[in-house]
């Protein structure tokens, strides 16, 4: 029975088949398929051994970009290192500078107390020997059968020690006496008529004398002014 047949058939396996199908071919034939097949395997061996040994080429590019960016850190590590000491050296002066800058206004801060607390030291010494001197003549005044022109003699000298001292000191009297009433530096304490060559404003008397130290007034003189007389104000 054919089923039976294709029962007993044994499976023919792909190199059965393939001897087979060589069985078929021609010896000739053979030989170039043999021929051809050991030239693809020799020529894939070579290209494999070939692409193994030659070496990976790096881009020259690379390498540059690669040395600068490590020149490039060095150089800026250096930059920074050189930045910071003159930073430091900066900060430092600025301390010193404030330090100094302190102990300056602490040192003016101080002369200016003195001079507040002291400014009067020398004028003082110097109205030292004036109050001695009227001390003297004080206690001279007082002995019996004191001559009355010694007793002058010495206040005039007096005086004339008390005028230099405060002349040292820039402390100038005013005195207008005979000048055109200034009312900057003279304070009228009355008017009265003056003779008939006198001109009005005219300072006829000092009551009291005044003084300026520098070019400030310390206090008026006190003076008697002239006026028009009433013919001259008819006139």
């Amino acid at each position: 029975m054919k089923s039976d047949e294709s029962l007993n058939e044994k499976p023919v396996s792909p190199a059965n088949k393939t001897a087979k199908k060589g069985n078929d071919i021609p010896d000739g034939e053979i030989d170039d398929v043999s021929d051809n097949f050991m030239e693809e395997e020799i020529e894939t061996s070579t290209t494999a051994s070939t692409s193994k040994a030659e070496p990976v080429d790096i881009p020259l590019e690379s390498t540059q970009t690669t040395e600068k960016t490590a020149l490039s850190v060095k150089e800026l590590t250096r930059q920074l290192a050189s930045v910071q000491k003159k930073a430091d050296s900066y900060w430092d002066s600025l301390l010193r500078k404030q330090a100094e800058n302190d102990n300056l206004q602490k040192r003016m801060a101080r002369d200016l107390e003195k001079a507040r607390k002291y400014a009067l030291e020398k004028f003082a010494i110097e109205l030292l020997a004036v109050k001695d001197s009227m001390e003297f003549g004080i206690d001279a005044a007082t002995k019996p059968g004191t001559d009355l022109k010694a007793i002058h003699d010495g206040m005039t000298l007096t005086l004339k020690m008390l005028t230099d001292t405060m002349a040292k000191f820039n402390i100038v009297e005013i005195n207008p006496q005979d000048e055109k009433f200034n009312p900057q530096k003279h304070e009228a304490i009355i008017t009265q008529e003056a003779k008939p060559n006198v001109e009005a404003g005219t300072v006829l008397h000092v009551h009291q004398k005044g003084y300026h130290i520098n070019d400030r007034l310390l206090r008026p003189a006190r003076v008697v002014v002239a006026k028009a007389s009433p013919i001259e104000n008819k006139g």
